[in-house]
């Protein structure tokens, strides 16, 4: 049973995007709108659309190819900034049952360096407008253990509720026992939280799970709260709150 609320958002929804986006590679602005389109591909989040006219199209080298999908007719463009060359990093679609796509890019995350809001930096993919993250400190006891082993326990925890998540309980540290945790390499980011600063993985008799702990030590401005504390995978440990145990979910989630 999922106990958290899920995306209303089905896929092919459009709506305006009230804030201003900028993309770079190289050091050399790609792109800077203040009339992109968000539009939902898949439910969980939207992607950007860029107007034609909002792109350094000096940049775009056409590779000769089109796609053809239920969104329309898209033609494919390599992006080339001084020695530097992403293949395929852009669609231009130049037929859609969706207006409002004609004529508008579509840009590969991964094949550009930084992308803003304003002048904000976002990570993985754009922020949904329909999506929330409150950091909620609670005084309900949360305990985390692993085979019996307790890892974590506080009456003092920072709630993450994120939609489309399970709750997260970040610890303060001194509330975790790091005689089972050991650093990673691992590092990760979130649009809404930031990039996380450690990782850790944890054995515990003949049982390992790796990654299985992490921490933001400078989250975005509205999570400032979680700020050097400890969260785990709900997927891989057993949790209790006030004594009652939390079911695991089923679904392996990222954060």
């Amino acid at each position: 049973m999922i106990d958290y609320p899920g995306s209303l958002v089905p896929a092919d929804h459009v709506e305006p995007v009230p804030r201003r986006i900028r993309a770079t590679l190289g050091g050399r602005d790609v792109l800077d709108t203040t009339r992109a389109s968000y539009v939902w591909e898949w439910q969980a989040y939207p992607q950007y659309y860029i107007p034609l006219d909002d792109v350094d199209d000096s940049l775009l080298l056409d590779e000769g190819t089109e796609e053809h999908h239920d969104r329309g007719t898209a033609r494919l463009y390599g992006l080339k900034v001084g020695t530097l060359y992403r293949p395929g990093a852009a669609k231009v679609y130049v037929k859609s049952p969706l207006r409002a796509l004609t004529n508008k890019v579509r840009f590969a995350w991964d094949a550009l360096d930084s992308w803003f809001e304003e002048d904000e930096e976002v990570f993985v993919h754009p922020r949904s407008p329909y999506s929330r993250v409150d950091a909620l400190r609670s005084t309900r006891r949360v305990q985390v253990s692993l085979e019996g082993v307790v890892l974590a326990e506080s009456a003092s925890t920072v709630m993450l509720f994120e939609t489309g998540l399970p709750t997260r309980y970040y610890f303060n540290q001194t509330e975790v026992d790091f005689d089972h945790l050991t650093p990673s390499d691992t590092r990760t980011a979130c649009p809404y939280k930031g990039r996380t600063t450690a990782y850790w993985s944890a054995r515990v008799g003949s049982t390992t799970r790796h990654d299985l702990a992490w921490c933001y030590d400078f989250p975005t401005g509205a999570l400032l709260p979680i700020a050097g504390l400890v969260a785990f995978y709900n997927e891989k440990v057993d949790l209790t709150i006030d004594g009652e145990p939390i079911a695991r979910p089923r679904t392996h989630f990222f954060d």
